[in-house]
């Protein structure tokens, strides 16, 4: 296995790949048909396997603080995307991504890497395994339908009838929030400090 700089070339397979993997993850139904472009410097990583594209990493840095990521001091980088397909998974293919990411981040001048992701225990270990540390947090909430969304969300416009939303939660009256909707994970900010 190789892991490489991504080229324009990879991007049918990074597609695919960063769609299988996140298929069993609450992030399941966050698909993306192209690849994203950042507006700052970015450190994107594949890894390859007999021409497949197995695996992914994407940081968006900092060239000026405060720029991309949510909290800290001195430069950072956001990781937007980490994903390992399915077949390949528990092969070290993700721990091999980050470490590779880390040393060009160094390089780079970053003192630290940023993660957000839901409340799947595997990827959360996987965080805290990698020397992550859990930041703070809020709610994704998923409201559907009827009962859900009435009294949460109304149009202002005649005869438009929302169906579903997509909401934020940063209260502190979390346990109101998920014994109310059915769709309700956890968001987590992990962040590394870089030696």
């Amino acid at each position: 296995m190789e892991i490489r700089q991504y080229n324009p070339n990879d991007e049918k397979g990074w597609v695919h790949c960063r769609v299988l993997s996140f298929l069993d993850t609450a992030y399941y139904d966050n698909v993306l048909r192209e690849k994203e472009t950042y507006e700052n410097p970015a450190i994107e990583l594949v890894a390859v396997e007999e021409g497949h594209i197995v695996g992914l990493l994407d940081i968006e840095y900092e060239v000026k603080e405060g720029t991309v990521c949510s909290r800290g001091t001195g430069l950072g980088g956001m990781i937007w995307h980490i994903a390992v397909h399915p077949d390949f998974q528990r092969k070290g293919i993700g721990n091999q991504l980050l470490y590779e990411a880390e040393k060009i981040s160094k390089q780079k001048g970053l003192n630290r890497l940023e993660a957000w992701t839901r409340d799947d225990a595997w990827v959360n270990k996987w965080y805290e395994k990698n020397e992550f540390q859990k930041v703070e947090s809020y709610l994704h909430v998923y409201l559907v339908g009827g009962q859900e969304l009435d009294g949460a969300i109304k149009s202002q416009i005649p005869k438009l009838y929302p169906v579903q939303a997509f909401a934020h939660y940063v209260g502190d009256q979390k346990d109101i929030i998920t014994e109310k909707y059915k769709r309700v994970h956890e968001c987590m900010c992990y962040e590394k400090k870089l030696v």
